[in-house]
């Protein structure tokens, strides 16, 4: 006999009472792991294992958080909840190759020799450096797998678009610190980590404020060739004095040495940046000099270098936040071919790349909405990338890149059991996930509730932001853009004030437009803690109010164009993607 609760089936006349109470567990994107045993099978599923050939309709079976069994005949143990799979496709979980999710809400640049962008927000304060000896900028001891927050809000927000894994990668400085794979799930860090240290980071900024050194590319450059040159004398001095210590001086113990020395001996990649066809030749020659298993990030222009790649056997991280146009740039400003140029071309990049055999993964820096990134990768496809390609470039391919090929990456026996359940193509913008498997862990996606009147104002663009709360006045901007069934996406640039404090630039998760009103919700973090905090209102005219809620804290706003972003009369009937 076979009983079905909410799209799960059960072969069990005796479990009729746990079915019940499980029918009432709200299902909100949620984990309900905890009312679930660890055994599922998915029967009847198109199954798209990518390391193999699709299978039009069969069966996955997981048990204790791994892939057990996968075909089309194949044997459902007893203790298995069923999930019937007809009309679904079950695809290995997406893994994004390079971000700081799972690192909490990305940390505003701060002043002086911060020497690059800010995503992580474990970053100590840098001392004004005049000489290579300070170590400028040099933090490579830190581990993300040491400052995962397992409530970091934009974990569920990508893992309910399919994302089961990423590479969480600290950033800021010339050295910021060693990589991690981890699940995009668990309630403590220790349940995320796949594998630590995945990765060394390197990014080729020049430490900023006056007086500090290195204050230029070139000055980056060689001290990062002085810092490999030292992390190798320092691996062959420690092998011999501790072969022979006895009447030798002791070498001196310099961590920056000992993790970068450890890098190389142990093979992990060094990600160096490229997104230029410039940067990247520039990123091939470092590579050969440190003597670095490297992996280039970046990657837009491949499209001019691809053979280059290829010869060099490098892979390499594409960035999908393909280059536009800034939204407030004058209309009429003359722009240089090159750049017009770039724009056209970057979302051929993958296709080029695909085509010449150099291995690549993608990630989405700048990117804050999980549907922006496979709606670029969709561009990359129109630009000529196949599909499988495209698919594997979420899956296998960066799997193996970061190095976790035999255990993430594809729908196999023996294999971490994350899959992504779809009703369709993922590079589909109609395609909803279903629901997600995290270490053979279920997580049903349920799309929040939202009013389902068409909008009728035009919400695009960017606007001035003012709150009134217990604590006096703020200011912040938002740059907002609109889809045509009012699904809003963007950011908020926060100025000062105790709600939104100095929060630097934070994408939107969620928002949507209906009638003349509209939400949207940041995860910003309030008195020391992530929390939500959602903002609603109306729009009447060219004047939005509303109010600004989360972590007990609620504040009025108002909100107005700039005149230079005011839109047309007939604005109203307008959206923009």
């Amino acid at each position: 006999m076979v009983r079905w609760v909410g799209g799960v089936f059960k072969a069990a006349f005796q479990r009729k009472l746990l079915l019940a109470a499980f029918a009432l567990v709200p299902l909100c994107g949620i984990s309900v792991g905890a009312e679930e045993p660890r055994y599922f099978a998915i029967r009847h599923a198109r199954i798209v294992p990518v390391s193999g050939p699709e299978i039009k309709s069969g069966t996955v079976v997981i048990a204790k958080g791994l892939i057990v069994a996968v075909g089309e005949n194949v044997e459902i143990p007893p203790e298995a909840w069923i999930i019937e799979g007809k009309g679904l496709t079950v695809y290995p979980g997406f893994i994004n190759a390079l971000s700081d999710l799972g690192l909490g809400p990305p940390a505003p640049a701060g002043p002086g020799g911060g020497g690059g962008p800010a995503r992580g927000q474990f970053q100590p304060a840098q001392p004004a450096s005049h000489g290579p000896e300070d170590r400028p900028a040099s933090t490579p001891w830190m581990n993300a797998a040491d400052e995962l927050k397992p409530d970091d809000k934009r974990i569920e927000t990508w893992r309910n678009a399919g994302f089961t894994s990423t590479l969480a990668a600290p950033m800021g400085g010339i050295f910021p610190g060693q990589a991690a794979v981890v699940n995009l799930a668990g309630e403590r860090p220790s349940e995320m980590v796949i594998a630590e240290p995945s990765a060394l980071v390197i990014a080729l900024q020049p430490v900023r404020g006056f007086g500090n050194f290195p204050d230029s590319l070139m000055g980056v450059i060689s001290y990062v060739r002085q810092v490999f040159l030292d992390a190798n004398w320092y691996g062959q001095s420690e092998s011999i004095y501790h072969a022979h210590p006895q009447g030798l001086e002791r070498p001196a113990y310099d961590r920056t040495e000992m993790v970068v020395n450890d890098a190389l001996a142990s093979g992990r990649p060094v990600l160096l940046p490229g997104n230029t066809a410039q940067e990247m030749h520039r990123a091939l020659m470092l590579a050969d000099r440190l003597g670095a298993h490297a992996v280039i990030y970046g990657g837009q222009q491949g499209y001019e270098d691809a053979n280059e790649l290829a010869a060099a056997k490098l892979p390499l991280l594409v960035n999908l936040k393909w280059p536009e146009r800034e939204k407030d740039a004058d209309p009429d400003a003359e722009e240089p071919l090159r750049l017009l140029r770039f724009r056209d071309r970057a979302p051929s990049s993958p296709a080029a790349l695909q085509k010449a055999g150099v291995k690549f993964a993608f990630y989405f820096e700048g990117i804050g909405a999980p549907k922006d990134a496979l709606k670029n990768a969709k561009k990359a496809i129109d630009a000529g990338l196949p599909a499988d390609a495209a698919l594997r470039a979420f899956t296998l391919s960066a799997a193996e890149i970061l190095g976790v090929g035999d255990r993430l990456g594809s729908i196999e026996p023996g294999k971490i059991a994350n899959l992504a359940v779809t009703d369709g193509d993922p590079f589909n913008e109609k395609t909803k996930v279903k629901m997600t498997f995290v270490d053979g862990r279920r997580y049903e996606v349920r799309e929040p509730g939202r009013p389902t009147a068409p909008p009728t104002v035009r919400l695009a663009g960017k606007w001035k932001i003012s709150l009134t709360g217990p604590q006096g006045a703020e200011e912040a901007t938002a740059d907002l853009s609109m889809a045509p069934d009012g699904t809003l996406s963007g950011s908020l640039t926060g100025v000062s004030g105790s709600m939104l404090g100095s929060i630097g630039t934070v994408s939107i998760l969620e928002g949507w437009v209906s009638g003349n009103q509209f939400s949207f919700t940041l995860s910003l973090t309030v008195e020391g803690n992530p929390t939500d905090v959602i903002f609603s209102g109306t729009l009447e005219g060219e004047q939005m109010k509303g109010t600004a809620s989360g972590g007990g804290v609620s504040a009025d706003f108002t909100g107005s164009r700039p005149s230079s972003t005011a839109p047309a009369a007939n604005a109203g009937q307008e959206v923009e993607q």
